[in-house]
């Protein structure tokens, strides 16, 4: 029996990052010597011109002749730095060689070995430049696979597969000669509204936390840094607006928006953070030497480097206004702790260089940051004398082979939600005469995330293949179904009606109708969902809500498929659908999973990372509140969800029985307690449940959240197959900020309740927590442990 349970909980503080043969903790130790020692010399010896070389990057694109790198234009200067200008005293990071325009890889490759020679050439030292990418729903260049966007990571509850992915991610970054990956992304949706909702993990820190960590692992084991962001608090803007101020107090910072970075520094072993662009309380993330200094690094011992978000430093001035000059920009952000500037050099050049001449910034800063980059660059193996610049593939680089694509179907899969069935509408019956309309039925980029290479970059060369296979819903049907009708009805976004007629025509003429509807992904206003592509409001865009409506009004049993980015409000089209699915940007094999769980080769098993709102309009809010946050009489406005955190359904029905403490009611206040379930698939079908474990605190010194999320299991079971679910969960896990800003575990009453999902507990085990107050530090357990225990196995003949 294939079981999934979450991350053991080891415990050592220590996040010098990364699991990889380059890292320092895994070379032999005369080596290690060597390259402290190489580090150390050049710290002595370079110039201030040559050491804040080491701390800009250059936005480049790869030559489609393969001669070499050409600068990007500067999104916000429009000018164009000379290539030989910049590299003249070494060069800190290559930013984006592959993804900034569609470039065969293996060209794109020869171009990067081509650049790094000149790097090395072109200074004194000799030394490479880092070269990175974004890396979140897979490597972004043209023709690599595209895997579901993270919002589809948490549906899945499964950090294993999610781990596989990333490894798959990784390997393919390091083949191409790439060193560092711009994810994952660990901020905790706070406001459905938020354009990037689509790109975090969900809406609990537990859950972000335990699979943004899975991630991490995975893209680390490879050689590959895994940079955490943006760190922190970007997600908690005010009305959901991109860079918009963020109100907050330190309770909600501490118990929601930090938890995932510690979960990933100590769980996955990043060995990079970036900054956000928010500001909390007047305070810019890019200048709080709070946040990036005396947390991460005194309090969380990180050692690796923070790294500017994409112009972040310059942000100081021209959008914070906490600097006048770029030269006081770079000060405050040295000395808040980041150590390199991106996506190229700005406030780190010349601003920074004149500020080291006038005395304004401590030269002191400069080579604390710079010997933070050099001991990265020694771990990745960039200063040894034998470095070669070629990458590791050679000429052989592919970037979406067999096996990564059966890994980006399995996640889809995993990912798709059922949210509701009636009558058992679904799977469709065989010989049911189906149709399919929407604007999304046959959409290839409804499958694809703002952050997919397609939607990013390959958005502004139309004229440019796609570069992978992306089978929209309507041809995976066609290829089960048989050329099945179809009609469009509208588009995503425009205002036009008149498709409305055929698409009715066509559910009228069906036994069933699949209605597909949802968001396009785009960038500043170029999408209903991505970076800039924030809502108003939970309608879905443009006339699709009416069209669903007039679907139906046929009468036409309508099976409602969503595709995307963020959680709609679909409360009038839910209650008329006989069957609702969710798919978060499932990517390029995700039109394939959608069809096979409609048609019942797959049965559904992902469960909602965010809740469904009901009402389009109401106050945005997760399932994280408080109770004055829930239903109360001193309010009209009823903020209970649709459908709630952690909901999803199965083809097959699952039973939970005999819950129970296994160490008695008492849970030692410095201990843990473990708790367990039987489960049981009485269907006669296979199916996964996903056993979920929330704490509810009746009374503390502080005001709880009503439930959250502390442990969960995701258990496959054949028919008639029975397994024991064990969680054990320490004190700490029970623990919360107090207003002196220490964190706490108090005695007293407690429930450990084992639910389907957030909204209703299956069984509450109640237990007593023993012993005095205790001040938890900051090397508390972050996660329960689960195992899954087979009990009784299914008789087959």
């Amino acid at each position: 029996m294939p079981v999934s349970a979450q991350q053991e909980d080891v415990r050592p503080l220590a996040v010098d990052g990364g699991a990889d043969a380059t890292s320092a903790a895994s070379v032999p130790a005369g080596v290690a010597a060597r390259r402290r020692a190489r580090v150390d010399e050049l710290v002595a010896a370079m110039t201030p011109e040559e050491k804040v070389a080491q701390l800009v990057g250059l936005w480049v694109g790869a030559d489609a002749s393969g001669g070499g790198v050409a600068p990007h234009q500067a999104d916000m200067s429009g000018n164009v730095p000379a290539w030989s200008d910049v590299i003249a005293h070494g060069l800190g990071q290559l930013t984006r060689p592959f993804g900034t325009a569609p470039v065969d890889p293996v060209v794109a490759a020869r171009s990067l070995a081509a650049s790094q020679r000149d790097v090395v050439a072109a200074s004194r030292f000799g030394i490479p430049a880092q070269v990175h990418e974004e890396c979140l729903t897979g490597f972004a260049a043209w023709t690599a696979t595209t895997y579901p966007t993270p919002l589809a990571w948490g549906a899945s509850f499964d950090p294993d597969l999610v781990e596989e992915m990333a490894t798959r991610i990784g390997a393919s970054m390091r083949a191409a000669g790439v060193h560092q990956g711009l994810a994952p992304v660990l901020d905790v949706t706070r406001d459905y509204r938020w354009g990037r909702t689509e790109e975090t993990i969900g809406e609990d820190p537990y859950l972000v936390g335990l699979v943004g960590a899975a991630y991490v692992r995975g893209l680390e084991s490879t050689g590959v840094v895994a940079t955490l962001k943006h760190f922190a608090g970007y997600s908690a803007s005010r009305a959901g607006r991109n860079l918009a101020p963020v109100s907050m107090g330190p309770a909600e910072l501490a118990d929601v928006i930090l938890p995932p970075f510690e979960v990933a520094l100590r769980h996955g072993g990043a060995r990079s953070v970036m900054h956000s662009y928010a500001e909390i309380d007047g305070v810019p993330a890019a200048a709080d030497e709070w946040l990036l200094t005396d947390l991460l690094r005194g309090r969380w011992g990180f050692r690796g480097t923070v790294v500017a978000d994409y112009f972040g430093v310059a942000f100081l001035q021209s959008l914070h206004g906490v600097a006048g000059s770029r030269g006081e920009a770079a000060g405050l952000a040295l000395r808040a702790g980041v150590d390199v500037e991106l996506p190229s050099v700005d406030a780190y050049g010349a601003p920074l260089l004149a500020a080291l001449r006038d005395g304004t910034v401590d030269a002191g800063l400069v080579d604390r940051a710079l010997r933070r980059v050099l001991e990265q660059k020694a771990e990745l193996g960039l200063l040894d004398e034998d470095w070669d610049p070629t990458p590791p593939a050679g000429d052989a680089v592919t970037l979406d082979d067999p096996v990564s694509q059966d890994v980006a179907l399995r996640l889809a899969r995993a990912s798709v939600v059922l949210l509701e069935n009636r009558d058992g509408v679904l799977p469709l019956a065989p010989g049911a005469r189906v149709a399919v309309v929407g604007p999304l039925a046959d959409d290839a980029m409804a499958m694809l995330g703002c952050y997919t290479f397609p939607a990013h970059v390959g958005a502004q060369h139309p004229d440019v293949p796609m570069g992978v296979d992306v089978p929209s819903v309507l041809a995976a049907l066609r290829e089960r179904l048989g050329d099945v009708p179809t009609a469009r009805g509208c588009d995503v976004e425009s205002d036009d009606r008149s498709g409305f007629d055929a698409a009715v025509a066509a559910a009228r003429d069906a036994d069933v109708v699949v209605v597909a509807v949802g968001d396009r992904a785009g960038l500043f206003g170029r999408g209903t969902s991505g970076e800039g592509c924030d809502a108003t409001d939970l309608h879905l865009p443009g006339q699709q809500g009416d069209l669903v409506r007039a679907v139906l009004a046929t009468g036409t049993p309508v099976v409602l498929v969503l595709l995307t980015g963020r959680p709609y409000a679909i409360g009038d089209l839910a209650e008329g659908a006989a069957a609702v699915v969710q798919a978060f940007f499932p990517g390029q094999r995700g039109g394939q999973a959608v069809a096979e769980v409609l048609t019942g080769a797959v049965a559904p098993s992902g469960r909602l990372p965010v809740s469904m709102p009901r009402d389009p309009s109401g106050q945005p809010g997760t399932y994280l509140s408080q109770p004055l946050g829930r239903r109360s009489g001193v309010s009209d406005v009823d903020p209970t969800p649709l459908y709630p955190f952690g909901h999803g359904l199965s083809y097959t029905t699952f039973t939970w029985s005999a819950a129970r403490a296994l160490d008695g009611d008492v849970w030692p206040v410095d201990g843990t307690t473990r708790v367990a379930v039987d489960v049981t698939n009485d269907g006669d079908r296979a199916g996964t449940e996903v056993v979920q474990l929330y704490l509810h605190d009746p009374v503390a010194s502080a005001v709880r959240p009503v439930v959250r999320l502390v442990g969960l299991a995701r258990v496959d079971l054949a028919p008639g197959e029975r397994a024991t679910v064990e969680l054990t969960v320490h004190a700490d896990l029970a623990s919360f900020p107090r207003r002196d800003g220490t964190r706490v575990v108090e005695p007293g009453d407690l429930e450990l309740r084992l639910a389907r999902h957030s909204a209703d507990a299956e069984h509450a085990v109640r237990l007593r927590v023993d012993g005095p107050v205790r001040t938890v530090g900051d090397d508390r357990h972050l996660l329960s442990t689960a195992r899954v225990l087979p009990t009784s196995r299914a008789v087959t003949s």
